[in-house]
């Protein structure tokens, strides 16, 4: 029996679940810090995710082939329930996750889900262990620790920076084609003015009203609201292969059939990753952004560029770290400076314990799905 179209349906359902639990990777210090509200955190988070996991199709080849290809022994037959059992094991605990407002990888979900319902169909030698230690096993443990001691040392710099920079911004003024720094008394500096315009800068008074200027404004703000962007796209880019990689997963379809196939199924991941977002993304969002420690905007700032390099770099380099766990550490070690006693330590237990859990819990679901389809196919 053919299975590529329900397998198909099992991965826009994955998109969708992925969506729901890991957009608040992202966004949660824009609501932690006050810097917006739920709502509109989301819908940016939700933006910049389906740009990622639509750009994915053409950068991130080699996390497809890690998880299409790279766990299980070559020369054998996968039969064509694997990739199924494999969605429908991680569909289910990332959903879980979500409705229990537990912040999940889905990294390691569908790497528990192909660990267990590969050794139901191949036993303990059809799995390459080598490849699950080194490129799963390895990076997953590794990266909390890097991102916990990379935000650790790195935001006191940022600190230091916007100590510098608060009250500061940078406005564009097409008009002057020009660029000024405004301080936080509203004196002006000239950094750029190009030549020929009309009215020159020096006209604007010293002592101005920035709402009188004809331009965007860069503040602080603007930088936390890009890092924010940014980690999104990373990780929309980071996710959307890995669910990708399912429907090339053994006997469902042996490589992408054309161009036009490749990137459509892209798109449907992009999609379905937009709307879990959008609809399903609050309860996660608000444990990461209330629950694990308070944080002002400076401080969300060094947490989500702590993610969004880390998950980046791993991405380029076909690593499948977890976002989750790169942005819950680097928000924990963000609370680690002020103290232990900032840190709520019962909602980390609760979040360690999940990620724990993860893998045995989905290995087990795909064991149970793959034993059922085949009995029942």
């Amino acid at each position: 029996m053919d299975l590529t179209v329900f397998t198909f349906l099992f991965l826009l359902l994955l998109a969708f679940a992925n969506g729901t639990n890991d957009v608040s990777k992202a966004i949660a210090t824009l609501v932690g810090s006050g810097i917006t509200n739920y709502r509109t955190a989301i819908a940016w988070g939700t933006f910049w995710t389906m740009v990622g996991a639509a750009a994915s199709a053409f950068v991130a080849s080699a996390m497809v082939k890690t998880f299409s290809s790279g766990f299980i022994q070559p020369d054998l037959a996968i039969p064509s329930v694997l990739a199924p059992a494999v969605l429908c094991g991680a569909i289910l605990w990332v959903l879980f996750a979500s409705k229990t407002g537990l912040p999940v990888s889905t990294t390691h979900a569908l790497t528990g889900s192909l660990v267990g319902g590969g050794l139901l169909a191949f036993g303990v030698d059809g799995l390459i262990w080598s490849a699950v230690s080194k490129k799963i096993v390895l990076p997953l443990l590794v990266s909390p620790f890097l991102s916990l001691g990379l935000s650790i040392l790195f935001h006191p710099l940022m600190a230091m920076i916007a100590k510098r920079w608060e009250g500061l911004c940078v406005c564009i003024m097409p008009n002057h084609r020009a660029l000024v720094t405004i301080d936080a008394q509203g004196c002006t500096h000239t950094l750029f003015q190009a030549g020929g315009s009309g009215i020159p800068v020096a006209a604007v008074p010293s002592q101005c009203d920035r709402a009188g200027l004809s331009g965007p404004t860069i503040g602080l703000d603007s930088l936390h609201w890009f890092s924010s962007g940014l980690a999104s796209l990373a990780r929309g880019t980071n996710d959307a292969p890995k669910i990708a990689a399912m429907l090339v997963l053994g006997s469902t379809l042996t490589t992408w059939p054309s161009p036009t196939w490749h990137i459509s199924v892209f798109a449907g991941v992009a999609i379905a990753m937009g709307i879990g977002s959008y609809w399903g993304g609050r309860r996660v969002t608000e444990v990461l952004a209330e629950r694990v420690t308070k944080m002002n905007h400076t401080e969300g700032l060094s947490a989500n560029l702590t993610t969004s390099s880390l998950v980046l770099l791993s991405g380029t380099l076909g690593l499948p770290v977890s976002t989750t766990h790169v942005s819950s550490s680097a928000i924990i070690g963000i609370g680690l400076l002020r103290g232990t006693a900032s840190v709520h330590w019962a909602t980390v237990r609760d979040m360690v314990l999940a990620w724990l859990v993860t893998i045995p819990a989905t290995a087990c679901l795909a064991w149970l799905v793959y034993f059922l389809l085949s009995k029942a196919i």
